[in-house]
């Protein structure tokens, strides 16, 4: 049962916090969007072509987008999972920009009024101020602004919009660009390949260690919009940085498209956190990428929040590649009515004397699905390997489902795995015993959902933290 005390104390912060305002309205308001009468939806060679074009990109990325377009024809939907059949590429809008502004504006004043003040409901601007060291803002297909503090610059630190990272930094770019996710591994990473768009580029050089999370924020605004902006990340010998990735959209009764990528790159000795609080629209197929690999001695951790979306299909990635190497997956899933969270986490032991834990936590409420799937493989030559897998589900009506998938492949007999997995529902003395003391029932059962989601939003900063809290009491109305 969750203390009342630790509740009380996330409220005060709560009232004064920067997300104190949220409110469902905060996400599903719109902004008028007449530009897209220039965009038109589907995808062809000739829209793969003009994205190029438009970015001004070397042949060598043209070349890539190319081969991308051609996997993404031939490469078939999945054939597992939550159901794709009214997803209509044809009626998805693959590339729009609401502002004509490469690599974004270096000051929110600059930032047309309709767009700046999206971004002020959300809460970013505040943000900025209070807990980053940087922030992207994309909105549509393009990031409207970007900045860095002035510090980290001096110490090499590169905080790019990722169009701008493949102008300045192409060497760099063409080194690690779609190395750790192919173009060909599956059709969502095909299609990405050929029409992504913005996004972030951070490379932080060997020993620096930047103390602020850093901050990119993907807004999705009109009808039938897809986003496909791609994350690169590379966090080199003895560095640290800590990421944090939001993102949103309105709901117009009309299927939208996600389908980001995400590449991180753990040199020796190194150490990444990788944030996220998704909350698209329950119009949204979130159907999103996420891959790390990790050197010798490297640390890698993923924090994660799937709120909204229709489906949801990521399972965020780890490759333990070097010696000593380690990664950790939280994440929580809440799937409400109309809703399948199909999510979990992949982890391949490769080297010698890897570990790894995965705690993943769901709930499901209104007929809602959640599903855990996972895939942990320890091969031959990942000596005295260490994983820890627990998936806890909480089911808070009699019509909602949860399911567990784990796929756990072990080659090497000196690897040591743990595997955990549990499912219940509210529990009536909890209530009672919260109930009995003047709390009304919906904020006991509030309570007690915090109370079983904490493990993992104690890991966030505290101002996402309380956000995420804020979010599930956003869904655990009329409960």
């Amino acid at each position: 049962m969750a203390d009342p005390h630790v509740k009380s104390e996330v409220k005060e912060e709560k009232s004064e916090g920067i997300f104190a305002g949220l409110n469902r309205d905060t996400f599903d308001h719109s902004d008028p969007s007449e530009y897209m009468e220039k965009f038109k939806k589907g995808i062809s060679p000739q829209l793969v072509a003009h994205i190029s074009k438009d970015k001004d990109e070397p042949e060598w990325m043209l070349h890539q987008r190319m081969k991308a377009y051609e996997y993404f024809t031939r490469i078939p939907l999945p054939d597992w999972g939550p159901s794709l059949e009214k997803l209509d590429f044809d009626e998805i809008c693959f590339f729009a920009k609401a502002a004509d502004k490469k690599g974004g504006y270096d000051s929110w004043d600059k930032v047309p009024a309709y767009i700046k003040n999206t971004f002020d409901r959300l809460g970013i601007p505040e943000a900025e101020k209070q807990v980053l060291a940087g922030v992207g803002a994309q909105y549509e297909s393009e990031v409207i602004y970007h900045s860095i503090e002035k510090e980290l610059e001096e110490q090499g630190v590169l905080f790019l919009d990722m169009d701008v990272a493949v102008e300045k930094h192409p060497e760099l770019v063409q080194k690690y660009f779609m190395k750790c996710v192919p173009a060909n591994d599956h059709k969502f990473a095909a299609l990405h390949g050929a029409v992504w768009s913005g996004g972030t580029f951070l490379y932080v050089p060997k020993g620096v260690k930047v103390e602020k999370p850093l901050q990119a924020y993907f807004r999705m605004n009109a009808m039938n919009m897809g986003q496909f902006e791609h994350t690169l990340i590379i966090i080199d010998d003895g560095a640290e940085a800590h990421y944090i990735e939001g993102c949103s959209a309105p709901k117009y009764g009309s299927n939208a498209l996600h389908a980001g990528c995400v590449e991180v790159f753990v040199g020796k000795g190194a150490k990444f956190r990788y944030s996220s609080v998704e909350n698209w629209s329950k119009d949204t197929y979130n159907l999103n990428t996420k891959r790390a690999i990790i050197e010798e001695g490297g640390i890698m951790e993923w924090v994660g929040g799937n709120m909204g979306s229709g489906v949801t299909m990521l399972y965020p990635c780890s490759i333990l590649k070097g010696r000593n190497s380690r990664a950790d997956h939280l994440g929580i899933a809440f799937a409400n009515a109309g809703q399948t969270q199909d999510t979990g986490a992949k982890i391949f032991h490769l080297g010698e004397n890897t570990s790894s834990r995965i705690v993943m936590k769901s709930i499901s409420k209104g007929g809602g699905k959640s599903i855990y799937r996972g895939d942990l493989r320890i091969v031959k030559t990942a000596k005295n390997a260490i994983s820890q897998v627990e998936c806890d589900a909480l089911i808070l009506d009699p019509i909602s489902v949860s399911d567990t998938y784990p796929n756990i492949k072990v080659d090497n007999n000196s690897a040591t795995v743990n595997h955990e997995a549990r499912v219940g529902r509210l529990n009536e003395e909890d209530i009672f015993y919260l109930t009995s003391r003047g709390i009304p029932v919906a904020q006991a059962e509030a309570m007690i959902v915090n109370g079983f989601i904490n493990p993992i939003v104690r890991e966030l900063p505290l101002e996402y933290a309380v956000e995420m809290n804020r979010l599930i009491e956003l869904e655990m109305e009329n409960l």
